[in-house]
């Protein structure tokens, strides 16, 4: 299993892409500014898109992929996510009104892309890969994803969250975990906004980092821009028995 980062910031500027990231050649998570990166044909082999909730940053660029790529699908792209992200993509995106409605286009009987809802912790298997959704702790209906490949390797991506406890049981419910992508939007300097907005910041992430059983490689995801240097410092002195890195658009994986 290979899984590409697309995007991995937490806002936009001259080379920042917002969370998107490939799974093999046909699956992606999430559909943020990363997917802008793929090429026409690389987007044409997507089958599957897995979304953690309803943020623009994470799904702006769904609009413009499905528009971009209609002409060269055969079987629609299935839409995986929440019942509540679902219902926001029908209501306030794909709505006529911000962008047509590609669950009903070209032609209803063949549209370009169709909705699969997932309550949280439901597994859904695509291709030998299991993808494992979990619930998590943020300002909307949130989940994360623990991905496990045929081989049995696997790695999980914690989404958009603030201090939990599902995300934590259900990675050390298995005894492998061979890759953790972690979001840590703040310093700690902006604790009370991580709070309010219920993302992690390092003391937080720290304090939940105590939880993990199992000894991936971690990498941080999801820092605001101008953030991630200090986030570093923080958790290089808050969690001085792990090695944790910093998240990279275009990094590869193999799993």
């Amino acid at each position: 299993m290979k899984l590409r980062i697309l995007g991995c910031d937490g806002g936009i500027g001259r080379g920042l892409r917002t969370t998107s990231m490939l799974v093999d050649d046909d699956v992606l998570i999430d559909a943020g500014s990363g997917v802008g990166d793929l090429t026409l044909d690389e987007m044409a082999n997507i089958r599957h898109i897995f979304l953690t909730h309803s943020h623009l940053d994470h799904v702006a660029f769904l609009p413009l992929l499905v528009d971009s790529i209609f002409e060269r699908i055969e079987q629609p792209i299935v839409i995986h996510g929440l019942p509540a992200t679902i219902q926001a993509l029908r209501e306030h995106v794909f709505n006529w009104a911000i962008w047509p409605d590609f669950a009903k286009l070209p032609v209803v009987n063949k549209p370009v892309m169709k909705y699969q809802e997932h309550p949280a912790g439901d597994i859904c298997e695509v291709g030998g890969r299991r993808f494992e959704s979990i619930p998590m702790n943020h300002i909307v209906p949130t989940v994360g994803y623990r991905v496990e490949s045929a081989a049995g390797m696997s790695f999980a991506f914690t989404g958009d969250t603030t201090t939990n406890d599902t995300f934590w049981e259900a990675v050390n419910a298995y005894p492998r975990l061979d890759l953790l992508l972690l979001e840590v939007a703040f310093s700690n300097e902006y604790e009370d906004l991580s709070n309010s907005a219920r993302h992690y910041c390092s003391k937080t992430v720290a304090a939940d980092l105590a939880k993990l059983k199992l000894d991936p490689q971690i990498y941080l995801t999801h820092h605001k821009p101008e953030e991630n240097s200090r986030i570093l410092e923080e958790l290089e002195q808050l969690v001085p028995d792990r090695v944790i890195k910093q998240l990279k658009n275009n990094k590869s994986f193999s799993l």
